[in-house]
């Protein structure tokens, strides 16, 4: 199972959000690409990075941040928020990005989201990001009447990167991942599943890892110190 840490950009700082509330971000970094830096120098084999204006507005403005995070790291990076067409898509991978979670159009745009993952094979994710069991879209700012389990079911057959489920009721709150959800949703699926949301202790990174999973996000737990990334990524081989 990767451990890949996060890396959550807002106004070009470095923040964390509470279930996804704008409103209740703690900014732990003014320089991402620094952070970035850190994450690798204690062992990151990868990074998840979201461009949270995006996210909340359907365009990209942390371009410049993200390019300079792309600099200075040599690991590969997946980055979520703001990719609502092909230019984004093929900005975003012609400057580096590895692969790209798509999560709004997914579900308001099921034929082209099917067209650009067949033109990108193994390039594109599927965000999942559900909250109580229902997909949420628009930076989580709007809840749909689709379960992520059917939407999950739905692009089954295409040649996705992964699908990366966020329990937004666990996410930012410190109080350990859905590991129900996350073993239906890797059970259900033949798609590397990533887990996202309520990582707070080594425990939780060790029960993930027993799932099966592909690999598993962590935020906060990071930045507040109650994870060690060296420790997450050996136990996460361990298991």
């Amino acid at each position: 199972m990767q451990i890949w840490p996060a890396i959550d950009i807002r106004g070009g700082q470095c923040v964390r959000l509470k279930q996804g509330d704008y409103d209740r971000e703690t900014v732990f970094g003014n320089d991402p690409a620094e952070m970035a830096a850190h994450w690798v120098s204690q062992g990151a084999e990868c990074l998840h990075l979201v461009d949270l204006d995006g996210a909340r507005d359907g365009q990209t403005f942390n371009r410049k941040v993200v390019q300079k995070v792309l600099k200075e790291i040599d690991v590969p990076c997946e980055l979520g928020g703001g990719i609502r067409d092909e230019t984004a898509i093929d900005g975003w991978l012609r400057d580096g990005i590895q692969r790209l979670v798509v999560g709004t159009q997914a579900l308001k745009r099921p034929d082209w989201f099917r067209e650009m993952c067949h033109k990108y094979p193994g390039k594109l994710a599927l965000g999942l990001d559900a909250r109580d069991g229902w997909v949420a879209v628009e930076g989580w700012l709007e809840t749909s009447d689709v379960t992520a389990s059917d939407l999950a079911k739905h692009y089954a057959d295409l040649p996705l990167a992964a699908v990366i489920y966020t329990d937004i009721s666990k996410d930012g709150m410190m109080q350990g991942p859905n590991l129900k959800a996350m073993d239906e949703m890797n059970h259900s699926l033949e798609i590397e599943v990533i887990a996202s949301g309520g990582v707070t202790t080594i425990e939780d990174v060790r029960a993930l890892a027993q799932l099966g999973l592909g690999g598993c996000i962590i935020g906060r737990s990071l930045y507040e110190k109650q994870i060690s990334l060296r420790e997450a990524i050996q136990v996460s081989r361990q298991s």
